[in-house]
């Protein structure tokens, strides 16, 4: 029965956060610990790898119609997949309260940037892929997902739209970045041995369909701006879901 719950809260939370583009793993881990009884360092990998095959399942749908622009993901995934391995190692040593705090600070700015941004008359999204630049979002987002057991999706949306990219190309390339990130620290943990199987796929299998089901919401029935309000209203969730495991 438990595993059954399991799966309909999975495929629920992942199509809501797949309207942003966003892995769900941020949520489903306190619910795992919370309210299913298992150990956060089990939790952890489970997250990731839902995260992974989540939102694979929702790349393979933007890619499919013809939605992903390959070029702009590869710089981010070649430096958050390598990151991603670091930061699950270095969680063995490092102390996380202080990680948490900048996080949180950081969600906090990020969502008021997504609600309150407003698109200039005549003003265009950029199309470019800038190597370098991109390579250090994939870094920063990838150490924090490796150490926190989270993806990247909640650092690297604010910091491309920042960069002048428009909100849904923001959810679709966030979306192709984040299942490379949480795999290279599912792998890390994994080779800990910190796995429990029949979670993982439970979850997994939920995941998977909620997030198809989000993305193909989002891409047919919402605008530009309603993207970037869900993005801020999930990024803002996020910062007082880490705040109360903070304190």
């Amino acid at each position: 029965m438990e595993l059954i719950l399991l799966f309909f809260v999975s495929l629920i939370a992942s199509f809501i956060f797949a309207l942003g583009g966003v892995g769900a793993a941020i949520v489903l881990i306190p619910l795992l610990v919370s309210f299913f009884g298992v150990p956060l360092n089990i939790a952890k990998p489970v997250g990731l790898f839902y995260n992974t095959v989540s939102l694979a399942g929702a790349s393979v749908h933007n890619f499919k119609n013809k939605r992903l622009d390959i070029k702009i993901g590869i710089p981010i995934i070649i430096s958050s997949f390598i990151f991603a391995a670091i930061g699950a190692y270095l969680s063995k040593f490092i102390p996380t309260r202080i990680i948490l705090y900048i996080f949180i600070a950081f969600l906090l700015f990020s969502s008021y940037k997504f609600i309150s941004h407003r698109k200039k008359d005549g003003e265009k999204h950029r199309e470019d892929a800038p190597f370098l630049k991109l390579s250090l979002i994939g870094m920063i987002a990838g150490l924090l997902s490796g150490l926190l057991g989270v993806g990247g999706g909640g650092i690297i949306s604010p910091l491309m739209l920042m960069m002048g990219y428009s909100p849904k190309k923001i959810t679709t390339i966030t979306a192709f970045v984040v299942p490379f990130s949480s795999f290279s620290g599912f792998i890390t943990y994994w080779s800990m041995g910190d796995v429990r199987w029949k979670v993982l796929i439970v979850a997994a299998s939920g995941g998977i369909l909620g997030a198809t089901l989000g993305t193909h919401v989002m891409h047919k029935h919402l605008d530009q701006k309603t993207v970037r309000i869900i993005l801020g209203i999930i990024l803002l969730l996020l910062a007082i879901k880490m705040t109360l495991k903070a304190i």
